[in-house]
This record gives C-alpha cells, structure tokens and sequence, in this order.
C-alpha cells in the first residue's frame, strides 16, 4: 500500500516537472534575457534537477529493502 503512494507521489512529481518545462519553454520572454544570468540559471536547475532525481532513486531503494 505504501509502495503504491510513493509510486502515485513521484508520477505527480514528475507530471509536474514536465508541466514546469512545457509551460516555460512556451512562455513568451517579456524582455530580453541577461544569456548569462539565464545560462546560471539554466545550470542551477539542471543540478538541482539530477539532485532531486537522485534523492528519489536512494529513496525507492531504501523503502524497497524496507519493505523486503
């Protein structure tokens, strides 16, 4: 039961990313970006991107040799 609500919690999770990138890349620029302030910005995102996307990977294993 618990493994079927983490499983629902991270599809939301990831539903909302992809919400997130569809949404911004459509998005029509008010102004001119600063290129190296969004190029920043753009890496802090892919870091924190791969960061979460570990933290859940070290998270399932943990909850499945819990579960065993």
């Amino acid at each position: 039961m618990a493994d079927e609500r983490i499983t629902q919690a991270l599809a939301r999770i990831d539903a909302a990313l992809d919400r997130i990138e569809t949404v911004s890349s459509h998005r029509p620029a008010i102004a001119a970006p600063d290129k190296p302030a969004m190029a920043a910005l753009v890496a802090r995102h892919e870091n924190l991107r791969e960061s979460v996307s570990g933290s859940l990977t070290e998270l399932d294993a943990l909850i499945e040799r819990l579960e065993r």
